[in-house]
């Protein structure tokens, strides 16, 4: 069946692109800027990979409802999602973490890493799991387009100086909080090594 399926009508196998649309949890309400390009991800027929937290995953699946979007897919970290409010499929993502810990939700984030072509971010500047998906992408060579809700500004981030460029919206306070959680400065450093290696 394998081979029948690699042998049949390539135009039948309409590629559809995959988008991770997640962001802060303390933002509740999604900004005109984010729903435009909510609606340009839903016309342009693209699936979205959302996960299951309260906050923007919650207010984009809402969003999602009012587009009558069908084509989403909703990641959680073990049996039961927290929000799914349009019934969709679920993607169950399975691990050994501790429920309710960070690592724990932090599993579905990274399969949803994984599983995307695009990253769509809407970040507060202070969470660390958005600025982190926006790293996990970056890791492997995909781009993410992060909406930054205090300056109303967008920004792709596909490589180190993009991500510097992110960071420097944090203040100094919050910077060394996600350091001590992420290691933030080593993994730029990492990244610029890659990129030198490359020239």
């Amino acid at each position: 069946s394998d081979l029948k399926y690699l042998r049949g009508n390539r135009n039948q196998e309409k590629v559809m692109h995959k988008v991770f649309i997640s962001g802060s949890m303390g933002i509740k309400n999604l900004d005109e800027n984010v729903q435009s390009r909510i609606n340009n991800i839903v016309e342009s027929g693209y699936q979205v990979i959302v996960g299951d937290a309260s906050g923007v995953d919650s207010s984009i699946q809402e969003y999602l409802i009012s587009k009558n979007m069908k084509s989403v897919l909703v990641y959680c970290s073990g049996e039961n999602p927290r929000n799914n409010l349009g019934s969709w499929p679920i993607e169950k993502i399975k691990t050994n973490s501790t429920p309710g810990t960070r690592a724990f939700f932090t599993a579905k984030d990274l399969k949803m890493a994984e599983d995307c072509d695009y990253g769509f971010m809407v970040w507060d500047t202070k969470s660390t799991g958005t600025l982190s998906n926006a790293i996990e992408l970056l890791k492997r060579h995909k781009v993410a387009l992060v909406y930054v809700n205090k300056a109303k500004e967008f920004l792709k981030v596909k490589d180190v100086s993009d991500l510097e460029k992110l960071i420097s919206f944090m203040s100094k306070t919050t910077f060394d909080k996600a350091d001590k959680k992420l290691n933030l400065n080593d993994k730029i450093q990492s990244f610029k090594n890659q990129q030198s290696s490359l020239f």
